[in-house]
């Protein structure tokens, strides 16, 4: 059975030893009821360590980092740009999303999004667990609640926006992945743009639409079949360079 891995923000030096933060002694004493002796590994963004537990009681669980054991990794350059929705299916899409290793998630508020704010401290636990679990290093950013024209007008010029557009038939273009600096995969809301938001995004320079599905997706699905196809033609694109 693999260590359990727990995100640890601060820096990790060798040898040392640190107290666990309340979260974190809740779920090694009563959620998975470690004992002295048991082995965690912590991971930042430097990397991943194994650990020793050296002290444990009900509320107080004390650490020492034994040795590195992952180096960082090079951070994915794909984004994901999200209209808001309702709860369920927006903790479906950042948990989704961080497991398919996007490096930043962007709220949008669209005509048609029918939530307006997101629950912020809910949001980043979401990430971090889904990172944990799916073995990476780097939970990614979540930016603050933007408009799309605001999102739009601010959008990088090096980046590109890979619009998933249902009205499209087009195939993501070898050329325009490999070729890009960074990529930002655009969802729609539930009932998709408004049809002057559509001709907004349509008249942003850097802006690739591409088709998904010939099915009308919701919002959570359109999600992980986007990320997934931008994922698997980038593959495609380096074992054909490799």
């Amino acid at each position: 059975m693999s260590n359990i891995r727990l995100f640890h923000p601060e820096n990790i030096i060798e040898n040392t030893t640190s107290l666990l933060s309340k979260e974190h002694t809740h779920y090694v004493v009563n959620v998975m009821r470690l004992k002295r002796g048991s082995n965690i590994n912590f991971f930042n963004k430097n990397g991943e360590w194994l650990s020793e537990i050296v002290f444990l009681d009900r509320d107080r669980v004390e650490v020492k980092f034994l040795n590195k054991i992952k180096q960082p990794n090079k951070t994915s350059n794909i984004e994901l740009a999200i209209c808001l929705v309702k709860k369920s299916p927006m903790e479906t899409i950042l948990q989704k999303a961080t497991e398919l290793g996007v490096s930043k998630i962007i709220p949008i508020v669209s005509e048609r999004t029918e939530v307006k704010e997101l629950n912020f401290e809910r949001a980043n636990k979401i990430v971090v667990e889904a990172t944990e679990q799916s073995n990476q290093l780097i939970p990614p950013e979540i930016s603050q609640v933007i408009k799309l024209k605001d999102f739009l007008n601010n959008l990088n010029v090096s980046t590109k926006l890979l619009f998933a557009d249902v009205n499209s038939k087009d195939n993501l273009k070898k050329e325009v992945l490999s070729e890009a600096k960074s990529l930002s995969v655009l969802i729609g809301p539930e009932g998709d743009f408004s049809p002057s938001e559509i001709e907004l995004i349509h008249g942003n320079p850097n802006v690739v639409p591409f088709t998904i599905s010939r099915n009308i997706l919701r919002s959570d699905t359109a999600v992980i079949s986007a990320i997934s196809l931008v994922i698997l033609s980038i593959t495609l694109i380096n074992c054909r360079i490799n």
